[in-house]
């Protein structure tokens, strides 16, 4: 069962009982929904922004061009990274920059918006690097964990997704965003009527052009207020 010492750090060392809103963005989304699945006791309210309860088969179809991308680069050997993979990087940041974003977004180049003036300056200026920072080995864990992630996969469902979404005890609220490519709204949809045990349900996407980062819209104000009003609606409620 994932997260399980998470929920005895909050009892055993905080006694913390009950926590009001399990909030997650992308695989963080997928999180809060294992927290309303695995510890419905504990979970009041859970909040899935771009997520969803299982990593679905065309996001790991994204997934794997992401990797293969990054492992392409020769600092790759014997199944791990002997040393930063600098082309590596950059060749997963591109891919990546196509995924993050919509159609709209390029379209209407709304990169602008940042203050780039073209958009390679926007892919240099922000996808090139944006790997890097990162260590090459936990990015591949990382990918493995999003790949695999399903709340179904817990010890107390078996692989039955219907039964870990109807274990759900919490008030739910969906917020995929509207034109985010691989955790995409029909799959939150799908969802939905499948949440049978929580007590209240409902799906409210984010009306943005940002694709996934409509989730977390740093420099983004419009998805930022559009989320925080929906977030304190449903605390109020």
């Amino acid at each position: 069962m994932p997260w399980p010492c998470s929920a005895r750090l909050l009892q055993e060392v905080f006694g913390i009982e009950r926590i009001a809103l399990v909030y997650g963005w992308s695989m963080g989304g997928m999180q809060a929904y294992h927290w309303g699945a695995c510890h419905a006791d504990m979970a009041g309210r859970i909040a899935v922004v771009c997520g969803s309860a299982r990593c679905s088969p065309f996001n790991q179809v994204f997934l794997e061009g992401v990797r293969a991308a990054l492992t392409a680069d020769p600092a790759f050997r014997d199944g791990h990274f002997a040393a930063p993979p600098r082309a590596g990087y950059r060749a997963m940041g591109r891919v990546y920059a196509g995924w993050a974003l919509s159609h709209a977004f390029y379209r209407d180049e709304l990169w602008r918006a940042a203050g780039f003036e073209s958009l390679e300056a926007f892919l240099a200026g922000t996808w090139d690097s944006n790997f890097a920072r990162r260590d090459a080995n936990d990015l591949l864990a990382q990918l493995w964990t999003w790949q695999h992630g399903d709340i179904s996969r817990c010890d107390a469902f078996g692989g039955d997704l219907d039964r870990s979404l109807a274990a759900i005890r919490a008030d739910v609220l969906l917020m995929p965003g509207r034109t985010d490519a691989y955790f995409q709204a029909q799959d939150n949809a799908a969802e939905l009527p499948r949440l049978t045990g929580a007590r209240t349900a409902a799906l409210r996407p984010i009306p943005s052009d940002y694709g996934h980062r409509a989730g977390n819209p740093h420099n983004i104000p419009a998805d930022r207020a559009f989320l925080r009003e929906t977030i304190a609606a449903f605390l109020a409620a």
